[in-house]
């Protein structure tokens, strides 16, 4: 049987979940969300794996790495979301599925959060539920893989 495998990708600031604008974001770390999404993940036969970096470059490399590595991404871009067209092209470029996934609800926050470069190359966007737009997220790529 056929092992998969999602890579949950983090961008910029996040690694700060917890103590930035908590009102936002929530009083849990990111370590915290991932260990649960984790195990989440294993109880439906899915191996996840994460990365999260600051770093563009960085970020864009993994998605390159994930070509041949992975199944599918869940992505939370963070602020990448609304300019980054490098990332846009890697996430064209590798032909996975990628799920954009936000905490918050990018649409009701400041304009210039509401647009996203990432979203028309994406399978799908989850955003506004907190720490479950991991979840829904990651059963939403298990669905369309059809694990």
């Amino acid at each position: 049987m056929k092992v998969t495998r999602v890579l949950l990708i983090n961008g910029p600031n996040l690694n700060l979940l917890g103590t930035r604008e908590p009102e936002v974001y929530g009083y849990e770390t990111l370590q915290d969300i991932v260990d649960e999404l984790r195990s989440y993940a294993v109880a439906k036969d899915v191996e996840l794996s994460d990365f999260q970096t600051n770093s563009e470059g960085d970020l864009i490399t993994k998605i390159h790495e994930a070509r041949t590595t992975v199944d599918g991404i869940v992505l939370n871009p963070g602020a990448f979301t609304h300019y980054s067209i490098a990332i846009r092209d890697a996430i064209t470029g590798v032909g996975l599925p990628v799920i954009e996934t936000h905490l918050s609800n990018i649409h009701a926050r400041e304009p210039f959060r509401d647009t996203s470069v990432l979203a028309p190359v994406c399978l799908g966007v989850v955003a506004g539920f907190g720490r479950n737009s991991y979840f829904v997220a990651l059963d939403a790529l298990i669905r369309h893989l059809g694990v």
